[in-house]
């Protein structure tokens, strides 16, 4: 990767060439965390500049904190583990992390419904085993509610016969 921020040239993560002149040998070699410009802060999961909170460099996302979650973010980051508490949530947080989070709880609540239709798979099959005991079949019941109507019907032409 080659990118280049003032007078640095990244040329691979860990390796930095400074590439304003006069500048003494030894600092092409350094290590990133101290050629890093001053202009560009790194922001953790709480949201504050790394090195001024209490994580210290060594939790740092790659992406900076930059989306407030709303109360049902907190809801689902909480249901699939992402946090113990909703205090324990910062105020700001990677967007990565909701998409995961929601991803996660999506292919949770698919397996709850998974199970809930195989708990009415057997429900059905129950009650229709019950339905046989009793003598009782959707044809039955079709052929009494359609003798029931030409009754009716019967009776209202009798109805209107008179």
């Amino acid at each position: 990767m080659l990118a280049a921020a003032g007078s640095l040239l990244r040329l691979r993560p860990g390796l930095i060439l400074r590439c304003a002149p006069g500048t003494p040998r030894d600092a092409a070699r350094r290590p990133v965390a101290l050629l890093r410009p001053q202009g560009f802060p790194r922001y953790s999961s709480g949201g504050t500049p790394s090195g001024s909170g209490p994580q210290g460099p060594g939790k740092v996302h790659k992406v900076p904190a930059e989306h407030k979650p709303s109360q049902f973010d907190k809801k689902i980051l909480l249901w699939t583990g992402r946090f113990k508490a909703m205090e324990d949530i910062p105020p700001r947080i990677p967007r990565e992390m909701i998409d995961a989070a929601r991803n996660k709880a999506r292919v949770k609540a698919c397996y709850i419904m998974i199970g809930l239709t195989i708990i009415a798979c057997f429900a059905v099959i129950a009650s229709a085993k019950r339905a046989v005991e009793r003598h009782e079949s959707l044809t039955s019941w079709n052929l009494a509610k359609k003798a029931k109507w030409r009754e009716e019907a019967a009776l209202a032409a009798q109805a209107k016969a008179k």
